[in-house]
């Protein structure tokens, strides 16, 4: 099996997980992807955050999330020595742009609980005026996607990211208002609420990775979705 050949090259590890990230069955993928020694498989997955194709891109963040929750498991400060680097890749001294870091970071905290409780105050304060504030727009798309993945999941945690999110609902980018609207679905609050009632009937379409697949939809839809999730957690409360 590759995972016992440590005579492999990255080069053909690399093209093995190119592979995988294109088979139709995703789930046997990540299953296959998981029997790989984590270490190794990581800069290669970090490799197609940059993938022309839109479907591989998202997958690999998928697995890195999968992959980086299972080694956290077994040896947790290598976990966060991988956190940091994706830290690294949105800092201005790192020379890059880091586009899919914060997608990782989302998705990560997203599967791993005490990952999540050390890291989401960072995430949070890429939207934040005078914290770590990403000005890259297409970047900011990453970040709250980030703050969805994570919210929908663990939304405790994101509560602080209300009032910074409130302004991209409102943004002349349909894609960050869409985004938003997903993200602010798990987020209840009253001044998004109206933010979002103001938005459902916003024809702009967009793409979104959610439960595993790429969906087309207008930004109204999310609007009207994200209410209505909300209206189910206020009910619950």
């Amino acid at each position: 099996m590759l995972a016992e050949n440590i005579a492999v090259t990255s080069r053909q590890l690399k093209q093995t997980l190119k592979q995988l990230l294109a088979q139709d069955d995703f789930n046997a993928c990540l299953e296959s992807i998981r029997q790989l020694p984590p270490r190794r498989v990581i800069g290669p997955l970090f490799s197609f955050f940059f993938a022309q194709d839109e479907l591989v891109k998202w997958r690999s963040i998928t697995a890195t999330g999968v992959v980086v929750s299972d080694l956290a498991n077994q040896d947790m400060e290598a976990a966060r020595v991988i956190m940091r680097r994706l830290m690294w890749n949105l800092n201005d001294e790192s020379g890059g742009i880091g586009w899919g870091s914060p997608e990782a970071m989302g998705e990560i905290m997203s599967r791993h609980e005490r990952l999540a409780d050390e890291f989401s105050c960072i995430l949070i304060s890429y939207i934040r005026e005078g914290g770590n504030f990403v000005e890259h727009e297409m970047l900011q798309r990453g970040v709250i996607w980030a703050i969805g993945r994570l919210a929908h999941v663990r939304p405790e945690l994101c509560k602080d990211a209300v009032a910074s999110l409130c302004p991209y609902l409102q943004s002349r980018d349909p894609v960050l208002r869409g985004i938003t609207a997903w993200t602010a679905g798990a987020l209840p609050s009253e001044a998004i609420k109206l933010r979002l009632e103001q938005l459902t009937k916003d024809r702009a379409r967009i793409r979104l990775f959610f439960d595993g697949r790429l969906i087309e939809r207008t930004v109204g839809q999310l609007a009207e979705d994200a209410l209505l999730v909300q209206r189910e957690a206020y009910a619950e409360t």
